[in-house]
């Protein structure tokens, strides 16, 4: 598979550029963590790298292993916040693969037993809710 150049122009480059805005729930040196705008369920979470990457094909190991470490956290603020039953962790590679946003995330989503996630509609949720769900699980880190 010939697989496409890193595109810096992607919304999330944008975002840890600070080109655009977002409702940030964790940031180290490495990663970053915030509210996804399409949300699945409440609660609903992305984790990125901050060093450019399309996806699971050109991430490097150790920037992967930094990503997993902080999604790990953020599954346990956001059980923890929205006293799920669980977690649903997903991660998409290239469109073929479901992947929309061309850097690489992973999406973190509380789960409840008998609740099913929401269709990705494209439709972008509150903002005003997404900063309450974002101060939930900062306060739950």
């Amino acid at each position: 598979m010939t697989k496409p150049a890193y595109d810096d122009q992607n919304v999330f480059a944008k975002i840890l550029r600070g080109e655009l805005p977002c409702h940030k729930i964790y940031e180290d040196d490495k990663t970053l963590a915030f509210m996804d705008i399409m949300p699945r369920g409440d609660g609903h979470a992305l984790v990125i790298p901050k060093t450019p990457s399309r996806n699971i094909f050109d991430i490097q190991p150790q920037d992967m292993a930094d990503v997993m470490a902080t999604v790990q956290k953020v599954a346990r603020a956001v059980v923890k916040a929205f006293e799920a039953d669980g977690a649903t962790i997903q991660q998409f590679n290239e469109p073929a693969g479901g992947q929309v946003v061309f850097h690489t995330h992973v999406h973190v989503i509380p789960r409840f037993d008998g609740v099913k996630l929401r269709p990705h509609t494209g439709d972008m949720a509150d903002g005003d809710v997404l900063g309450e769900q974002a101060a939930r699980i900062r306060e739950a880190l």
